[in-house]
């Protein structure tokens, strides 16, 4: 199920910090084919984001 727009962020950052916990356990050894996509997507993704880092910032900054 998809995130609701008023609390994607919150919860894709719960996620994230899920999956950011299982790779420092080392979870990631046997790793199903779809799972191995999903983590290559996640760090693509992750990459975009800091792309963006100066713009959320400067964004964030002026909606306060």
């Amino acid at each position: 199920m998809a995130n609701m727009s008023y609390c994607r962020f919150e919860n894709t950052a719960n996620d994230l910090a899920d999956c950011v916990n299982a790779v420092n356990r080392g979870e990631i050894d046997e790793l199903n084919e779809y799972e191995v996509e999903g983590l290559i997507k996640i760090l693509s993704l992750c990459n975009d984001m800091l792309e963006n880092e100066d713009y959320i910032y400067e964004t964030l900054e002026e909606d306060e």
